[in-house]
């Protein structure tokens, strides 16, 4: 769902680009609670977890793939929305940046969609179904899964909308077809979700917030980090991806070509000049690390004094 640049006027991508400057400067304040008792390896794990996970295009159904957006399960995780929003800022802006995956220009809109909407209909959707469920935390897998799917589906509505003012494509045709694309990714974005809170539940309480246990150690959760990142990513899904196949078939994938702001880097598309899947590989790892070391220095600016 990572709009690239030539899909958004300057005013949508002007505007969306304002919202999310707000959203994040908000955000930064209001996290210090959550990082006043969650520490800084969470964010930084969570964030480098949530850029690996990005990496793997799983096929959904007629040429088309997605991939976990991740932001459910980040404000899951953190125990804080804000928090999550600050997780998954984080990862589009490095994607954007150093991968050239999300456009420069579009980089406010895809914030605002997967960043703010994504993590805040997960998160009040995951507490209310939470209550409906009895508050069990037996159910919280269930609850955040169902959310996580209808996050993604909203996600999109939100970026039709934003497609449709900028005159990319009629409302008519757009919105149905981002919908229906993504229900179907949806589904998947709901089980990774409620499996790795399974998991974690099970295996790594201490990394999932409510009763404070000790931190257990950084060696399961960075090896698995690097598998993902460095090993599995080899194996994603070569079809493109909901809104590229959106744009394919409604005739508006030309836009990301006669528009793009291009950015110096080695890292381009995940991948490096020559160097075939050891370069995707490579870039994967280096992805993950600096998602970790920007997002682990966040929580050490914004947290409180006392903390």
């Amino acid at each position: 769902m990572h709009i690239p640049d030539g899909f958004v006027s300057v005013p949508v991508a002007g505007a969306t680009g304002l919202a999310s400057v707000a959203a994040l400067f908000i955000a930064f304040g209001r996290s210090q609670e959550a990082f006043g008792t969650r520490r800084a390896p969470i964010l930084g794990l969570t964030t480098a977890f949530i850029f690996a996970a990005q990496m793997i295009n799983f096929p959904v159904a007629g040429g088309t793939s997605g991939h976990l957006l991740g932001g459910t399960l980040a404000a899951v995780v953190l125990g804080s929305p804000w928090a999550g929003t600050l997780c998954i800022a984080t990862v589009l802006i490095i994607q954007a940046v150093l991968f050239a995956d999300g456009g420069i220009t579009a980089l406010g809109a895809n914030i605002l969609n997967m960043g703010v909407i994504g993590v805040w209909v997960g998160w009040v959707l995951t507490e209310t179904l939470q209550r409906l469920f009895g508050g069990s935390k037996g159910r919280l897998p269930l609850a955040a899964g169902i959310a996580a799917g209808v996050s993604v589906v909203v996600a999109a509505i939100a970026c039709a909308i934003e497609l449709a003012l900028s005159g990319t494509a009629p409302i008519a045709i757009v919105l149905p077809a981002m919908t229906g694309v993504h229900i179907l990714i949806g589904v998947g974005e709901g089980l990774i979700t409620g499996s790795v809170l399974t998991y974690l539940a099970t295996a790594r309480p201490d990394l999932l917030p409510g009763e404070q246990h000790e931190f257990r150690g950084w060696s399961v959760p960075v090896v698995t980090i690097f598998l993902i990142a460095g090993v599995l990513s080899l194996f994603a899904s070569a079809w493109p991806d909901g809104l590229e196949k959106v744009a394919e078939n409604t005739g508006f994938i030309d836009l990301a070509e006669k528009v793009r702001v291009i950015v110096p880097t080695p890292l381009a598309d995940y991948g490096i000049e020559g160097l075939g899947l050891i370069g995707t590989s490579i870039a994967g790892l280096l992805g993950a690390g600096v998602c970790f070391a920007v997002a682990f220095g966040i929580a050490k600016v914004v947290k409180p004094k006392n903390a």
